[in-house]
């Protein structure tokens, strides 16, 4: 069965009139959601820390900013935007006890309400719009006219104007311009947490690794090296933005294109295979049970593990080769944190905050 998407014209607009919606955090996603929302004619309240960096972002973006506890008790509608990690913590002591009768409660990421981190009232309506994108492109696209797609899912909906709510809010923040799908909490968290680990950011991190370690320990440049396993990697992935597989092998050579089909399988040998053990990891609830109990512990494992990696030869090759190519808008990553390169004129990729995890 072809899976339906939702547009601008199939959703309630009117579902969130007269309504408050408190964005609980001010980072990557929270900045975005809030001012598409207020763009939208949403009322927003941002609820943040008394300590929070972020909260002069917001005050000087022009948001009514309040405790969370506040901006809980004001709100119709509270979407969580705090890391999740973070969050269990957050909802415990000031959202659970201020939130309205008949409020619903939102997330970006299924990921406390799947692994039962987060266990709202029965009585609590509990939605979720997951975009597809990182903040800022959320909001650059918003201002362009377009839209990034979501997903979107109701957990409960005691009130039963969960789903038209949650709904609605994908339309405000833009989503529904571009398409939102249906889905539930665990399909939309198992495979995030699968499509990270497996493809986007762990496999092709490790692949990109694997390459340029086995050309480097041949005997090739470490530049020469760079240039083939990582710059060419956005030009391949445009590629296959634009039209998929068949498009990318369309403009390649018909070298590449032949390599592709011969060479690709053997590479991938025996990955499928941990692939379905990775799943299982996410299924069982494992990752998450180690994820948290590294946090638990201060974080040391994750610490450590991104130190190892700062400091692998691609980064520091790339960082140097980066930094001679402007027009690539280079920014290099000090302690967590990205920044434009030292010889750089300035970031040009819109207002995400410097801190990917602020709130």
């Amino acid at each position: 069965m072809t899976a339906r998407m939702y547009y601008d014209d199939d959703v309630e607009k009117s579902a969130l009139e007269g309504q408050t919606v408190a964005v609980i955090g001010y980072g990557s996603q929270g900045h975005a959601h809030a001012q598409n929302l207020r763009d939208s004619g949403i009322d927003v309240v941002v609820g943040l820390a008394e300590g929070s960096k972020s909260r002069k972002l917001a005050e000087e973006a022009g948001f009514r900013v309040a405790t969370v506890a506040d901006a809980t008790r004001q709100a119709d509608v509270v979407m969580v935007l705090v890391p999740d990690t973070a969050q269990k913590a957050v909802y415990d002591a000031e959202i659970e006890p201020n939130l309205k009768p008949g409020a619903l409660l939102m997330f970006a990421h299924g990921f406390n309400i799947r692994f039962d981190r987060i266990k709202p009232d029965a009585g609590v309506d509990v939605g979720m719009v997951a975009p597809k994108g990182p903040g800022h492109l959320l909001r650059s696209v918003y201002v362009a006219g377009g839209g990034v797609p979501a997903l979107f899912a109701v957990e409960q909906d005691p009130s039963g104007t969960a789903r038209a709510r949650t709904l609605a809010y994908a339309r405000a923040i833009g989503a529904t311009r571009a398409g939102v799908l249906e889905t539930t909490f665990k399909e939309e968290t198992e495979t995030d947490l699968f499509g990270e680990q497996a493809l986007l950011c762990g496999g092709v991190s490790a692949l990109i690794k694997a390459a340029f370690e086995t050309l480097v320990e041949a005997g090739y440049q470490p530049e020469l090296a760079y240039f083939e396993t990582m710059h060419e990697l956005k030009l391949i992935v445009d590629l296959m933005y634009r039209g998929g597989l068949n498009f990318m092998r369309f403009s390649v050579s018909d070298t590449a294109e032949y390599g592709d089909y011969v060479s690709g399988p053997r590479v991938a040998e025996g990955v499928k295979a941990t692939m379905k053990d990775v799943l299982s990891d996410i299924q069982s609830g494992a990752f998450a049970n180690r994820w948290i109990a590294v946090q638990e512990a201060g974080g040391g494992e994750f610490q450590e593990l991104r130190k190892r990696d700062r400091e692998h030869q691609i980064e520091q090759v790339g960082a140097e080769l980066r930094a001679q190519m402007q027009f690539l808008d280079p920014v290099v990553v000090y302690a967590g944190e990205a920044q434009a390169a030292a010889t750089s004129g300035g970031s040009s990729a819109g207002p995400e905050p410097a801190s990917k995890v602020a709130g």
